[in-house]
Parts: C-alpha cells; structure tokens; sequence
C-alpha cells in the first residue's frame, strides 16, 4: 500500500487548483461574451418582430381595402370561372386545329422536297454536260488565240532581230552581234520570265528600227522620242531631270494620250486600285505564280497582258497593250478587257472551305459574291437551287487573318465565319475584293439610298485611271461621283468624293494617235478629256464624246467641287447664281440686280444652263417660246384651254427630259424678276410657276436659288407675294413628298389661273362617292398622296384607317366599262387624275373635252371576318349599301323570299317608315300614288333584278304591295338597328365578302356544270353552281399556278386521292369570262400574288422559308 501511494502524495494540489482557477476564469469570459451575444441577437429578433407586426397590419388593410372594392365591383366568380373555361376550351381546339395543319403541310413540304430532289438531279446532270462542253469549247478559243497570238508576236520580234543583225554587219562586226545577241536575250527574257530589265542602246539605226517594230506590234515607248541615252551613272539624273513621260491609255484597241505627265508613285493607293495593283506585284514578283506566264491560259483568263509584265520598267503604255479583245466597235454593250487590277468588282466565285456552325468540320462551298452579298451553295451546279446560307457585307464587316496561311475570318454584325481558300492566291484575291467593297461601304454609309436619288446627271462615259480605260456609267448625285458597270446596277463600283476636288479640262492637241480618222469612229477623234483630283487621291481621267457633254460634266462637276468661282465655267447666268451662293444670297447685293439675271424684252438666244446636247439647247428656247405665249396672252375664258394646253405641253416636255427642268426655272424667274408690277403677264407667270412647282424641283445650288427667290418676294400683302408664299409651301411638300410622274391635270391648272392658291391651304377638292349614293368633298394640294387623302377622307365621315377597316379608293375607268381600278397609298392623286384625263382624251379625242371628271368611289376592298370587330356605324352601314348592291346584281344567294325582307330592310334605312295613312274605305285600300313611286323605286335599287326581269304590271304591282307590308313591320326601327339585322343575315352565308365571277367550264375541266361562279375569298378558289351552291373549294396551298388567254382562265390545282394512299393528282381547270371586272383580295398571310385574267385575280399563300 506505501508503495502504491507514495505517487498521489507528490501532486502539487497548490498548481493543480490554480489551474482550475484559470480555467474557470476563461469559461466566465466566454459565458460572458455568449450572453452578449444572445443579448444582440435578442434585440434582432425584437425588431423583426415588430417589422412583421407592422407589415401584417398593412396586408390586413390592404386585405380590407381589396375586399371593399370587391364589394362595389359586384363580381360573381362563377360568372368569371365560366368565362375562363369556355376560353380555355376554345383555344384547346384552336392549338389543336393548328397541329393538325402543321402536320399536314409537313407531309405536304416532304413530298414536295422529293420532287424537287428528282428535279434537281436531272437538272444537275444537264448542267454539268454543258459545263464541260463550254469548257472545252474556251479551252480550245483560248489555246488557238494564244498560239496565233505569240507566232504573230514571235515572227514580228525574229524580223526585228534580222534587220538589225543586217545592218550592223555593215559596220563592224563584233559590237553588233553582240549587241544582236544582248537584244536577243533581252527579247527572251521578257516573254519567258515576264520581267522588265534595261540594256544599253546601239546605234541610232538600231534605235530606229526598235521604235518602228514596237509601233507595228502596238507599242509607244517614249523614250525613243528622245536621243540615245547612256548607260545609268552618277550624272544621269541631272541630264533626266526636266524630261517628262506621258501616260498612254488604250481606247478602243488605239493608244490614246491622258496626261503629259507620268503618274506619281503614290497613285498605286487609291480607292480603287491599290489592292489590285499590290496583287499584281505580288503575283510578278512571287515564286508562286511562276506558272502564270503571259501565255498560259490562266493569263488569259484573267485579262493579263504581255505588256504589263514584260515592259513595266521601260514604257509609260498600259497593261492592255496587247488586249486579247481586238473588236471594240461597240462601246455601249461590250466593255473593254484591262488589266487585272482594273477597277474593283462585285462579282466573284470560287470554292473554299467554310467550317459549320454546330458541327465543327471543314465543308467545302462555291461561293458567290453578287450585289454586296455572299451566297455559298454545294457546287456551282446548284446556284438555280435556294443557297445554303448568305453573308450580307457592310461597312461593320471586317476581315482577320487566321492562323495557317490559306485561313481568314470575315466577322459579320450577326456572326464570325471561318473560311479557308485553296491557295494563298485565291485567299488574298478573295481578301482583296471584299475589302474593296468595305471600303466603297465605310466611305459611304449610306451610298444604297444616296444612289437611288435623283441624279444631277447621268450617262455612259469611258474612266481612266493608271492608264486603264473602262466604260463604265456614271452619276453624279449631290456631291458623289458615283460610277457601275451597267445602266440598272444598284452597287457602285466606285465613287469619287466631289468636295473641294479638282476639276479640269484635258487639253489633247499633242494627242499621239493621229489615225483616229483613219478608225472610223467619230468618237475617238472628237472626244473630251476631263481630270477629277480629289483630295489625297489619284487623279481620274474622265473620256466624253461630245462638247455639249463635256460642257455638262465640267460644271456639274466644278459645282459639286465647290469651285465654280474660281474657274469659270457654265453659262453667264449660272455663273452669277454661283457668285450669289458664294456671298450667301445677301439682299443688298448688286448680283440681284444684273441684267442677265432680270427680266429683258428682247427674247434667249442661247440657253440659259448647260445643256448636254444641241437637241436640248434647241427644245430649252422651244421651252421659252412657249412660256412667252403662256405669259403674254391675256387669261379670258374663250383662251383658257389654250393656256392650259400651253403649261401642260411645257410642263410635259420637262419630266420626258428632266435636262431641262433647271432650265424652265431658271427661264420663269428671270421673267419675273424686276419686271414691272400690277401687271398681267408678271401674275400670268407666277402661275405658271406655281405650277410647276408642285411637279419637279431643279437641282444643286438652282434650288437653293429658288428658296431665295421666293422668299424675297413672299409677301402676304400683294398678290404676287401670295403667289411666293404659295410655292414656298409647295415646295416644302415636293421636298416631302417627291417628284410628280404626270404632267398637271386640267382641274389644276385651271385652279390655278381662276384663283389664287395662297388663301387655301388645300387649294384642290373632288368629291368622294359612296355606295349609298352620298358623297363627300376632300380637298388636297399637288403633293397629296392617296394614304393623306384617306387619311383626312376617314377623320371627316368617321371611319377607321383603311388597313384597319378594308376600305379602299377606286376610280372609274376613262372608256366608261364597268371596270374600277384600286389606287395605292403612295400614288399622288393629282397624278391620278392627269393619267385619267389622258387616257380619256385618247380614246375620245375631243368628244368628252372638259365635261367629264374622275369619278372616286370608297368603298370595301377587303372584307376578312376579323374585320367585323370595332366597325364604326358609317362602316356598317357602307358595307350593308355594297352588299345589298352586290344581292341587285345577283352576286348573293337569296331567295325571293328573303329578297324581300332585306329590301325592305334597306328601304327602312334609307326612306324611313313608309307613310301609309289608313284607308276610310275598302276602294281607298290600295296604295297613293306617292307611295307606290317610293315603292317602286325601293324594289328597283334593293330587290334583285334577275327575279323581276319577266314580271308583268300586275306582278310588280303585287310584289309592291308585298313590299310595303313587310316594311310596314319596320316602323319605328332606326337605320342601325336595321343595319344591324342585315348584316347579321348575310354574314350566315358562309362565303359572305367573296368575289363572285361568272364563268363557263371549257371541256378541259372537270367540272360538269355548263354555268358555274368562282368565288375568290380568304380561305382560297371555291367554284359554285349555278344556284350558287357549293360543288368544290381549292384552298391557296393546293393551288399550283394560274394563267389566262383571251377570255380564258385557267387553274391547276393539285388533289389528294382518298384510294390513291395520299398520292395527289394535278387537275387543270379551264373557264370563260364573259366580261372584264376589277377585283383585289389578298389572302391573310398578307402575300399577294395578282392574276389578272380578265379581271379576276387570286391571293397565293407565302411560301416558307
């Protein structure tokens, strides 16, 4: 026991309970901190309680608030629950009617893909056997050109060699021949290896000779106008220095000088070629193309010839020396073969591998730039198919180089394609163009909608630029010079920046061609030259084939330069309106007050602007004449229809030739300028010019001339002030609205003359007709269009917009048959009512003169049945007049019955109740005169005529009787409710607002009836018998194509055979129209595609996409 506690007895209970002490100290201060803590989170939970408190006593008056407005509402949810459920209900079967037709257009597209599939791959095989015998065709025209060419070439050079070997055996012998051999070698080295090299000249002989064979071969090396010169030393740059090398072009298979000056270095980076032109030193320079030699068929492709690669060093002469095209007689329809950095292009084609957007591989495309778009299909043979995908390029684009040497990235607004090309030649060909074509975009934002403006002029003229000459067609539109391949591109090829550029006239008297005569062609002997410099940029050299041309150009041009002060050019008077825009038309100025710009006596014996042609000079003092006799004679009425004749013939000869418009303007404001006033001729003018203004405006600075004009004369106090404030308002609506087509009615003109147009703001109005033979009157100026005439028509009879309600404006036809035709909403109604005057005069020349107008009829075009929501009581009530038109001329199923009922219908709503006073005796029973003229006249406007064709006096007598009593049951009843009734009936028929046309089944088609009716409505083609019901309905999809001849209409349609196992059969159906109608009905994919087959015209479904 001692031993076991002998250990206990040595602890050190002393430590031990200190220890504990400290111990027990730690777990106060943590219990501590633990109460603080239960302390804070106490108080948290306090204030969370009270936020909850606070925000359940706002939801309990909200709760109080919702259910006393519960309570005034007066809501019955079972009511509300029962409306939810039947909505429910109806769009279940609505989702489930639009599955079903998905599936069946899905089984319908699957098929059609396996016809087209079929189809495809007999045109693919077609196309592929024309392709490789039009291939081997050119292959075999290229080899045969290309041989006759260099034996040509070759015979020309070894004729060269021995006369000169010959005559320098006459002198000594060992210079010459190794001057023969050197000249051998260098003729070698330039057709093998397409470089340029220099050697040291012989004698003058042999100097001569050379130049006489480059002349025969088609060459001008200018330096042989100069002596011999000797080898490159220190000192050859001095003897050099003032020695300047001109620049040749060729025109017209000729050499043509376009400048006395070589070009500069820097030109190699304009706009349009320098991209081109580093290819091209590319191509020269790199092991790469060492297989395109000037005689492979690859040069010739491309349009590279001999000369640009074989003299680049030693003459000033153009690539196209030695253009494989040597017939250029026409210059209008073939275009000129340049080099191959000629002006950029864009068109291009060519494989190349795309990589796929969700499967990331290499696919191989063609690929086709055309029109600023990239289209890229399976193989070439598939371009008449719809392209795989397109690529739309625009100024956002830009191109990046990908990592391999043949990979680049064109980065689009919408997404990022990976493409690879064959070669680094093709890659950098593909690089080049659509880099162009960024560079034409960025420049010009917006150069789509610029090119479509009016042009301030236009025409075919022949652009040079580094010696290479493309005839090309050219417009200038407001300060751009915008140059295209043909007449109807949309995309420039080009465009030249016009502000503050240089323009100048070329002089060519030292020209070095002198057997231009000799061509026989006038143009290349007698055409102008002028240079256009823009502002860092290479000059453009500009080829015209007249004066009168060069004249036009040089002033419209100098003017969208902005430097017609300083070079004087245009007419005097064009001058002096430049002089006041330089001096911003300030009203002290002396210009206003020159005397070639006020009023004269004496009468133009020139034009006053430049005109393009001696024709035009001739029609603009044509154009004075006629203005004089306009102005001079007094307005009366037995001379009234002269002076209409006089603005409309002048008017007329400005939009055939708009040359002339700034002319006619300039001619009316210098005869009212200063002229002498209260005077009739300076009023007779104003008119004329009020006039005109409403038709075309003139262009570039005449315009702002013309605002100045007029507001130095607009004065509301004075008549011809008025006048000025007239046309200032009317010039600001042409500004809006555009130019006029037609030439002015007679309405307007002779508004015009017999009132002055300041005191109206609309100084125009026709009235427009309704079905229920009202009509209203609209008044407009010359710049209404028809959606601003609905527009105020719809405000004043209380109707919605046309697109909402269907209604439509129609006009009679001239030849007075029952035809109307639907104007559209951008056509200008004075210009509606000019064609209609036209065409009446001649097809009645003289007969209807001035007695009959336009008739303008609005009424229903379209009637779809969710049109029938929001109609407005005056479009009820329209539609009601049309429809029962339409039962009159039996185009609407009723029997005589119900013809009664709703002509009874209609003669409450238009005659309202039917006065019949009570008879006092059995002979007064039958109706007072008075009464049965209303009755009549209510069965001949609303009863249909096909039932009483054949009814004697007494038989109409009765039915009038009839008539009155089912209208004396109406009495009381108001025209809406009547209105209401009606349509109510005739919306039951199920092809309520079709077409309906009388036709003929030909022996062709299936149908057995001898007299049918084809009703064309939203739903598609469904032809009636002759009772009008229904024997078959064709929807829009089934509907193949259509088609008429004569009277002749014919359908083809396609049917599913019910035994066949869905297989369809195409059944062509052929009818006869009696007559020509007009009618409009699109289909409600709003798709329209018209056939106007003796008037009658289908809606076709939009295909998807």
């Amino acid at each position: 026991k001692n031993k076991l506690s002998a250990p206990h007895s040595d602890v050190d209970w002393q430590k031990r309970c200190v220890a504990l002490e400290m111990q027990l100290l730690r777990f106060r201060l943590q219990a501590g901190k633990i109460r603080e803590l239960l302390a804070e989170k106490m108080q948290e939970l306090e204030l969370r309680v009270t936020e909850s408190d606070q925000r359940a006593e706002r939801a309990k008056k909200q709760i109080h608030v919702m259910e006393e407005k519960l309570k005034y509402a007066n809501v019955q949810p079972s009511e509300s629950e029962n409306s939810v459920f039947r909505r429910y209900q109806d769009l279940t079967n609505q989702v489930q009617e639009k599955d079903a037709v998905i599936k069946r257009l899905e089984v319908q597209l699957e098929k059609q893909i396996l016809v087209r599939a079929q189809e495809a791959k007999i045109i693919e095989e077609k196309a592929a056997k024309i392709k490789d015998w039009v291939t081997f065709k050119l292959r075999e025209v290229s080899v045969a050109r290309i041989h006759s060419l260099l034996s040509r070439k070759t015979r020309i050079n070894l004729n060269f060699l021995t006369t000169g070997g010959q005559d320098q055996a006459l002198g000594s012998a060992t210079p010459r021949d190794h001057s023969s051999d050197e000249l051998n070698s260098r003729f070698r080295s330039q057709r093998l290896h397409s470089s340029s090299s220099s050697s040291s000249s012989s004698s003058s002989s042999s100097a001569y000779e050379t130049k006489k064979a480059n002349l025969k071969f088609g060459l001008i090396r200018p330096k042989d106008r100069f002596p011999p010169y000797p080898a490159a030393g220190p000192f050859t740059h001095l003897i050099y220095k003032n020695i300047t090398v001109p620049v040749y072009t060729t025109l017209k298979g000729k050499a043509t000088q376009i400048s006395s000056v070589p070009l500069h270095d820097d030109d190699s980076g304009s706009e349009d070629d320098s991209g081109s032109l580093a290819s091209l030193r590319t191509s020269t320079l790199g092991p790469e193309r060492k297989g395109s030699t000037p005689g492979s068929p690859r040069a010739v492709k491309r349009g590279v010839s001999m000369s640009s690669i074989s003299s680049e060093s030693d003459y000033a002469i153009p690539p196209d020396a030695y253009s494989l095209e040597s017939d250029y007689s026409e210059p209008e329809h073939k275009v000129q073969r340049t080099s191959s950095y000629s002006c950029w292009h864009d068109s291009e084609n060519g494989y190349l591998l795309k990589m796929g957007s969700q499967v990331k591989a290499w696919k191989r495309r063609w690929f086709i730039l055309r029109n600023g778009e990239i289209f890229y299909y399976k193989s070439p043979s598939d371009v008449i198919r719809k392209p795989q995908g397109q690529m739309e390029l625009n100024s956002s684009c830009r191109i990046a180089r990908g990592e391999g040497a043949q990979t680049f990235q064109l980065i689009t607004e919408k997404k990022t394609f990976f493409l690879t090309a064959d070669s680094p030649n093709i890659l950098e060909e593909w690089i080049r163009v659509l880099q162009n074509i960024f560079k034409v975009q960025a420049s010009s934002p917006i150069a789509m909608e610029t090119t479509t403006a009016k042009p301030t002029v236009r025409g075919w003229l022949t652009k040079v630029k580094h010696g290479h000459s493309k005839l090309v067609w050219c417009s200038l539109v407001s300060k751009v010079f915008y140059y295209y391949r043909n007449q109807d591109d949309k995309l420039p090829l080009g465009q030249l920046r016009m502000r503050e550029a240089v323009v100048e006239e070329v002089d060519r008297s030292c020209d070095s061609d002198e057997d231009y005569e000799a061509g026989g062609r006038g143009f290349l002997s007698s055409h102008c030259t002028l240079v256009v410099h823009p502002r860092e940029q290479s000059p453009t050299y500009l080829l015209i084939g007249t004066k009168q041309e060069k004249d036009t150009w040089l002033y419209h041009l100098t003017v969208a330069a902005g430097s017609s002060a300083s070079f004087k050019v245009g007419t005097e008077y064009e001058q002096l309106v430049g002089n006041l825009l330089d001096v911003e038309g300030d009203p002290d100025s002396a210009l206003w007050r020159s005397e070639s710009l006020c009023f004269c006596k004496d009468g133009l014996r020139s034009p006053l602007t430049t005109l393009p042609s001696e024709a035009l000079q001739t029609e603009a003092l044509k154009l004075f004449k006629s203005c004089q006799l306009f102005i001079n004679v007094l307005v009366e009425s037995p001379s009234i229809d002269y002076h209409m004749s006089l603005a409309q013939n002048a008017l007329q000869v400005c939009l055939t030739h708009p040359e002339l418009q700034n002319e006619m303007y300039c001619q009316l404001i210098k005869q009212t300028n200063r002229r002498t006033p209260h005077n009739s001729s300076l009023t007779q003018c104003w008119q004329l010019l009020a006039v005109c203004v409403a038709l075309f405006l003139p262009q570039q600075h005449f315009l702002w001339y013309l605002r100045q004009y007029l507001q130095r004369h607009a004065d509301p106090r004075s008549e011809v002030g008025k006048y000025a404030v007239y046309c200032q308002r009317s010039v600001e609506r042409t500004l809006q609205n555009g130019e006029r087509e037609a030439k002015p009615s007679r309405m307007e003109v002779l508004s015009i003359l017999l009132r002055n147009p300041y005191h109206h703001s609309l100084p125009f109005s026709i009235p427009v007709h309704f079905m229920n033979i009202t009509y209203q009157v609209v008044g407009f100026d010359g710049s209404t269009t028809v959606d601003e005439f609905l527009s105020t028509l719809t405000q004043r009879v209380g109707m919605r917009k046309p697109h909402l309600s269907g209604f439509a404006l129609f006009t009679d036809d001239p030849s007075a048959r029952d035809l109307e035709h639907c104007l559209q909403p951008s056509v200008k109604i004075c210009d509606v009512i000019s064609k209609w005057e036209q065409a009446l005069k001649e097809l009645h020349p003289g007969k209807y003169e001035g007695t009959r107008i336009v008739r303008l009829m609005y009424k229903s075009r379209l009637c779809f049945r969710a049109q029938a929501k929001g109609e407005t009581e005056r479009e009820r009530l329209l539609l009601t007049y049309q429809v029962n038109d339409e039962v009159h001329q039996g185009h609407f199923p009723v029997n005589k019955e119900l013809a009664l009922e709703v002509a009874a219908l209609m003669a409450q709503v238009e005659y309202g109740d039917l006065d019949r006073p009570a008879p006092s005796c059995a002979s007064c029973s039958s109706p007072q005169p008075k009464t049965q003229q209303i009755l009549l006249q209510a069965l001949g406007r609303f009863y249909p005529k096909h039932y009483k064709q054949d009814c004697s006096m007494d038989q109409l007598r009765h039915l009038s009787e009839r008539l009155a009593t089912k209208w004396s049951v109406l009495r009381g009843c108001s025209a809406s409710e009547c209105v209401r009734i009606y349509l109510t009936v005739a919306r039951k028929w199920p092809l309520f607002g079709a077409k309906l046309f009388h036709a003929k089944p030909l022996p062709l088609s299936s149908v057995e009836q001898s007299q049918v009716w084809l009703a064309v409505n939203e739903d598609g083609l469904c032809v009636l018998d002759y009772t009008m019901h229904l024997l078959v309905t064709y929807s829009y999809q089934s509907v193949i194509t259509f088609g008429g001849c004569r009277d002749d209409l014919m359908v083809v349609v396609s049917q599913t055979k019910e035994q066949g196992g869905g297989k369809k059969s195409v059944e062509k159906l052929v009818f006869a129209l009696p007559k020509p109608k007009s009618s409009l009905l699109p289909n409600p994919r709003y798709s329209i595609i018209y056939a106007q087959t003796q008037g009658i015209v289908f809606s076709m479904p939009k295909p998807k996409v």
